[in-house]
């Protein structure tokens, strides 16, 4: 079995993750006390008590779901004897989930990785100002008529393709007004749902652009090293090493297309057979086997999950 391990992005967070992780076993302890000194905040608190509306906060829920995947890795090298170098043959994150795969992978450590997304998160939400920007999920639409459809809806305004997710679910993110118009053209052109997301700010779209300078400049002040395995990128959906490029990579992801369908593609197309989801909740897995024919996709995110992993001697 080749395998890639996969990181998940925002949407993914609950209330209670990573709170069993922490109870159980020492090494995911320390993860999130590292976190909650790189940021000088009890974000683990956030993320076991709530409230929900707290954690859903675009700068507490990105360096979280971050946490909750790098306690997951650093259980498994502690307890399955996990080695990325030698057990994966690519990593991969969506979104935010990038930065936990190239922490997972070294390229980050886990406080910067944590104080990155911090500035992330803070930026795109102020890219924006509240109720100008919205996203909306097209459910039974391939990417080229997504494209062909926020095109139509533009209007002048920006309405583009934010995420590729595959198996017919694209998202778009734009001004509010251009989102609302491609919602009523998706229907008028048989599109089988298309509605609004609950999101505070119209990610990976060229709105973002005030982020993606606030990340060009705080990604030039962090040691960067090459992963100990390739980080398949979201906008290139291919893989990458060196750290230049994947600087280049990060900051072009904010306001470009999270072609994750086209990442898990090539990953398969290079022999990955074993996609294994690490951090909180089921999002990719669900996605990758709708992507992948015949995938068995699994997720690890809590203290039972473990068990079951080392119980099938992987």
């Amino acid at each position: 079995m080749t395998t890639a391990f996969i990181f998940p992005g925002q949407g993914s967070q609950a209330v209670g993750m990573g709170k069993s992780l922490a109870e159980n076993f020492p090494a995911a302890k320390s993860v999130f006390d590292e976190v909650d000194a790189a940021l000088s905040q009890k974000l683990s608190a956030v993320m076991w008590d709530g409230p929900s509306e707290e954690l859903t906060l675009t700068a507490n829920a990105q360096p979280a779901l971050m946490a909750v995947s790098l306690a997951v890795v650093r259980v498994l090298e502690a307890e399955a004897g996990l080695d990325l170098k030698r057990d994966a043959a690519f990593v991969a994150g969506h979104s935010l989930g990038e930065y936990s795969a190239l922490a997972a992978a070294g390229t980050f450590s886990i406080a910067d990785a944590a104080r990155l997304l911090r500035i992330r998160g803070d930026a795109m939400q102020k890219a924006v100002p509240v109720g100008q920007g919205a996203m909306a999920a097209l459910l039974g639409a391939e990417l080229d008529q997504a494209r062909a459809i926020a095109a139509d809806a533009a209007q002048g305004e920006v309405c583009e393709a934010a995420n590729d997710n595959g198996g017919g679910q694209v998202v778009l993110s734009g001004a509010k007004a251009a989102i609302e118009r491609a919602i009523a053209l998706a229907g008028e052109r048989g599109v089988k749902r298309a509605m609004l997301l609950p999101v505070s700010a119209p990610f990976h779209c060229a709105l973002m652009q005030p982020a993606a300078d606030a990340m060009r400049e705080a990604l030039v002040k962090v040691s960067m090293q090459a992963p100990v395995v390739p980080v398949m990128a979201n906008v290139g959906a291919a893989p990458l090493s060196a750290p230049e490029a994947i600087r280049d990579s990060l900051v072009a992801q904010v306001t470009g297309t999270v072609r994750w369908r086209e990442c898990v593609q090539a990953m398969a197309a290079a022999g990955v057979t074993d996609f294994v989801e690490l951090g909180s909740g089921k999002v990719l897995a669900g996605l990758v086997k709708r992507i992948v024919a015949g995938s068995s996709p699994v997720s690890i995110g809590t203290a039972e999950d473990i068990a079951a992993y080392k119980a099938r001697g992987a």
